[in-house]
Order: C-alpha cells, then structure tokens, then sequence
C-alpha cells in the first residue's frame, strides 16, 4: 500500500484533523483571527471558538476575523456557503481547504474568494503524513459598504 493510500484509509472517519501552528501564526500576523469557527478546546486557535457541539453552521459570526479550517468531509460545501455568507453579512473568513478545484463547492463559493494555493502538502497535527492533496487559502473579504448601508 502507498503511503498516500495508508494516509487516506487511517484519516477517512477523521475529517477534523488540525492547524499546524505555525502555519496558523503566519496568517495570523497577516489577519488577526478572533474566532475559530472549527476547533475543539483542545486545538483552537482562538480564545474565541466554535466547537462541534456548538455548531457553528448555526452560529452568527458577526464581524469577527475568522479562522476556518472546516471538517474535510461531504459537509464541506456547507461551511464555504457559511464562510462566504458570513463574509456578505461583515466578517473576514480565511479558509484553509483542499484545493479540489473539480468539486461543486469550489465552484459554489471558494472561486468567489481570493484563492492562494499553498507550496507542499499540509502535515496536520497529529497525522502521520503530509496530507495527499495540496492545500489553498481562500480569503472572503467582508462586504463593508453592504454593511454600513
């Protein structure tokens, strides 16, 4: 079996895997995240958070600056809407996804976005190999004039 493929089967069920800090700390110094809309209180990168049970998909994100790195199953379509929904309604959401440029929810909404693809695959806490898939950061802007208005 590859090392890809082993990667793929161990981390199928997980869809939650985590920021690696330090790639967090980069685009934090640039954005200055107060809310992580994905995390647990073991992994969030924000004193502010939404957890699971929290469901953020229900949640207001106001104008906060979000840090989102969503679960990478089939509900990632609905938390791109969310995050760019949100960035209509006044907040600044950077996403961190799969560049899976085929798939509906790209289309949908992270096209909409202002897309960077990362170098090199991303190594998630905890997993024992660099993802399979390359990575980008998609960066709704909040629509200011709409809000103001």
């Amino acid at each position: 079996m590859s090392v890809a493929a082993e990667f793929v089967q161990r981390t199928a069920s997980r869809p939650d895997w985590a920021t690696p800090q330090a790639l967090f700390d980069g685009f934090n110094s640039i954005y200055g995240f107060t809310l992580d809309a994905a995390a647990s209180a073991e992994n969030a990168k924000c004193a502010d958070y939404f957890t699971k049970e929290d469901n953020a998909l229900a949640q207001d994100w106001g104008d906060h600056r979000v840090w989102l790195n969503p679960p990478y199953g089939r509900e990632i379509g609905a938390w791109m809407r969310k995050a760019y929904e949100s960035a209509q309604r006044g907040a600044l959401v950077v996403c961190l996804v799969p560049a899976r440029t085929d798939t509906a929810w790209w289309h949908d909404y992270a096209s909409r976005g202002e897309v960077t693809f990362l170098r090199g695959r991303v190594r998630f806490v905890g997993a024992p190999f660099n993802a399979p898939f390359p990575s980008a950061l998609v960066v709704f802007r909040p629509k200011i004039a709409e809000r103001a208005a």
